[in-house]
């Protein structure tokens, strides 16, 4: 590793490591959750407009949404930027490491750019818990042409493979009619008895679901006044299965719970999808490959396939990346166990020396990473 656009790149992570860590430190104690991430949006790309990256603000008409790019090489390379936190949680899925490792690798690249023909582009993609913000971006024409796209993930262990399920998102309402529950309960239509009819029905479902297929969600709304027949409910659903093709088998069954909710309390239903189904992942092989080697260059340690690893199949709008450009998605050990992702735990671990490691590491071995595409194209071309 001595010598060369590597040990450039390394040096040039370190220098900017108090910087790094102040920003993923910044995020981390200033959560904003999906599509609300206005201070994020502006912070992230500070380091990179400074070190002479072309910043593009509010990209592709999405406000919390960003493209910063350096270099003309033939081989571009995207490094995904995620900066939404949990409703109540905070960072406790580590997406202020996701960002900061971006921005980590993307300095370490611009100063290699000429010498290893890179175009480096820094996407800022918001909405990652639910709202499918790459999707969007896809949508208008993000990625298009990109050779590698990359991101690196903060989870208990690491794991080199992303595998994560195809997974729909909806928000649930059904309306009833209020009335005093005392009074005249027969005047009333109970919405929330609604979601209770179809939680039941799911429950039941489940027992003829294949053993990979996911159904969780929860009431947002379900009345004010416990003297109130509850006249509206609300919730948000997740289902989640191998693939696009089979989620779009599964989705209608579920939702037919939904719909026996609403015929058995004679409530209207409103389903509202929330964003674009995510899809599986499809891993680029030989740029995981490289991230196996380059990780272990650095002293990580992989973990055998068991539950601590288990984080790898969690469901991400990169999968959708994945499906139009090559693409990988690791993760990266924080050291958390046994706490896990979307536990408060797992977001106390999001900083401190574990996870600053994981950010200079991460952003490393991705830089790392596309140094090595970059000569693979090269020798591919001669």
């Amino acid at each position: 590793m001595r010598g060369g656009p590597k040990e450039a790149v390394r040096q040039t992570v370190a220098r900017h490591a108090e910087e790094l860590i102040g920003l993923s430190e910044r995020l981390h104690a200033d959560p904003e959750t999906a599509w609300e991430e206005h201070r994020a949006a502006a912070a992230v790309p500070e380091l990179l407009d400074r070190a002479g990256f072309d910043v593009t603000s509010s990209y592709l008409g999405l406000e919390t949404a960003f493209l910063a790019r350096a270099g003309e090489g033939p081989v571009r390379i995207a490094l995904c930027a995620e900066y939404d936190a949990l409703p109540g949680l905070g960072h406790a899925c580590g997406h202020n490491l996701i960002a900061a490792s971006a921005v980590g690798a993307a300095l370490g690249l611009a100063t290699v750019a000429e010498e290893a023909g890179l175009t480096v582009e820094v996407y800022g993609t918001p909405a990652e818990e639910g709202g499918g913000g790459k999707i969007e971006m896809l949508d208008r024409g993000a990625f298009a042409g990109v050779d590698l796209a990359m991101m690196v993930h903060p989870a208990p262990v690491d794991v080199a493979e992303a595998r994560p399920f195809a997974v729909s998102h909806s928000k649930i309402s059904y309306t009833g009619k209020s009335a005093h529950a005392a009074a005249y309960p027969e005047a009333g239509i109970n919405a929330a008895d609604a979601f209770t009819v179809a939680q039941v029905a799911i429950g039941l479902l489940r027992q003829q679901l294949p053993a990979s297929a996911r159904v969780h969600g929860v009431v947002t709304h379900a009345g004010d006044a416990p003297n109130a027949v509850p006249e509206r409910s609300a919730g948000r659903w997740y289902v989640r299965a191998e693939t696009l093709a089979e989620l779009a088998e599964l989705e209608p069954r579920v939702m037919r719970a939904f719909e026996a909710g609403a015929l058995a309390t004679g409530c209207d239903l409103e389903i509202e999808p929330e964003s674009k189904p995510y899809a599986e992942f499809r891993a680029d092989e030989t740029a995981l490959e490289h991230y196996r080697a380059n990780a272990l260059a650095l002293g990580r340690e992989f973990a055998p396939p068991g539950q601590a690893a288990r984080m790898n199949r969690a469901s991400t709008d990169m999968g959708n990346v994945s499906q139009v450009v090559p693409a990988i998605h690791p993760y990266i050990g924080v050291g958390s166990l046994p706490a896990t992702n979307h536990q408060r735990e797992f977001a106390a671990h999001c900083v401190g020396g574990t996870a600053q490691r994981a950010l200079l590491d991460g952003a490393t071995a991705l830089a790392w990473t596309a140094v090595d595409r970059s000569a693979s194209s090269r020798e591919a071309a001669t």
